[in-house]
């Protein structure tokens, strides 16, 4: 069971990590003005959706092999309101994917600014998750 949690842990550290840089490349892109620098945002977009997707499949597959292990942690309030949690960050997932398809498809979806606000969201999920799962607070 615990090299389930480690590797559900590396997942999960590698699909923030493209979570909170992907919106990031968003307001670069949202700024930039030149077409070599919005084609090059398009690459770096793509290939990083494509890691992170990668990393959050694989945090899924394991998170859900450690509720199979061990299906008591069912029954736990805290896992339920983490998995909630969860949801709302593959939504959130999703979302940037559709910002990805707009920049490749040269559309301006957002601001610079509104992106600097979307791209706060992950941090405001990772630390209630964190502390759920830590914590364990019911």
């Amino acid at each position: 069971m615990l090299w389930l949690k480690a590797f559900h842990i590396v997942f999960v550290v590698t699909w923030f990590a493209g979570l909170f840089y992907l919106p990031r490349l968003f307001v670069y892109h949202a700024a930039a003005t030149d077409d070599i620098g919005r084609e090059r945002f398009k690459v770096m977009e793509r290939k990083l959706f494509a890691i992170m997707t990668i990393g959050a499949a694989l945090a899924a597959i394991f998170g859900v092999s450690l509720i199979v292990h061990t299906p008591v942690l069912m029954q736990a309030g805290w896992l339920h309101a983490k998995l909630t949690l969860v949801a709302l960050l593959i939504a959130y997932h999703v979302w940037c994917y559709r910002f990805v398809a707009a920049f490749r498809r040269d559309e301006q979806p957002k601001s610079e600014r509104w992106f600097r606000v979307f791209n706060e969201v992950p941090a405001l999920l990772l630390i209630a998750i964190v502390v759920l799962a830590v914590v364990k607070p019911f």
